[in-house]
């Protein structure tokens, strides 16, 4: 473990809220794909930029969604040290769900 300049150890609170951070955002990106397939007016409202469709929105709201993920998580946690651990696997099960609801057989079940 690492050290600040008093001696106690460093906490590794902000990266694991980083780390968890880029899960959500991720997910919620998988999220808005189903969504948007399975109901025309979340398309409609996700169509930021009319060129290119319900993906401006899709890809806006899940920026949106990591930023405030990411400070909020980092600020709860900044003092704390958690188990990155676990941590690792809550965004490795995000990654994985959010990667898996951008796969046209998937998001097809639901429309």
């Amino acid at each position: 473990m690492a050290s600040d300049t008093t001696g106690n150890l460093a906490s590794n609170g902000s990266a694991a809220g980083a780390l968890v951070a880029v899960g959500v955002g991720v997910f919620t990106f998988g999220l808005l794909v189903i969504l948007a397939h399975a109901n025309g007016s979340v398309a409609a409202l996700l169509n930021w930029y009319p060129p290119a469709g319900p993906l401006s929105g899709k890809t806006g709201a899940a920026i949106v969604v990591w930023l405030v993920a990411w400070v909020v998580l980092t600020r709860r946690w900044r003092q704390t040290n958690v188990d990155l651990g676990r941590a690792w696997r809550v965004t490795l099960a995000l990654l994985v769900l959010g990667f898996l609801g951008t796969f046209p057989p998937v998001f097809e079940l639901f429309g």
